[in-house]
């Protein structure tokens, strides 16, 4: 298992289209994603969890990602997560 620690930059934080955009990204890895706010952790794989954890702006997460192809899973999501999830940051 790999983790490690981001912020949420974009200006509105993981609303639905930016919460989908994270799915999609997660989706493309067969390793098992996470995430984890305050005492909520959320699965990177669904939009629903991720929307329940309330991610706002400027907000740190810890990433996990757990599996075959974990290292590049948590490369790209930190990225898509540091370049604003497809908006304005």
């Amino acid at each position: 298992m790999v983790s490690r620690k981001v912020i949420v930059n974009n200006i509105i934080g993981l609303h639905l289209r930016p919460a989908g955009i994270l799915c999609h990204e997660a989706m493309n890895y067969k390793s098992r994603i996470s995430f984890k706010i305050n005492d909520c952790t959320a699965n990177a794989k669904s939009v629903i969890s991720v929307l329940g954890a309330s991610v706002k702006h400027g907000d740190e997460i810890e990433l996990f990602c757990e599996g075959e192809d974990e290292e590049e899973a948590l490369e790209r999501l930190v990225h898509v997560i540091e370049t604003g999830l497809g908006e304005k940051i």
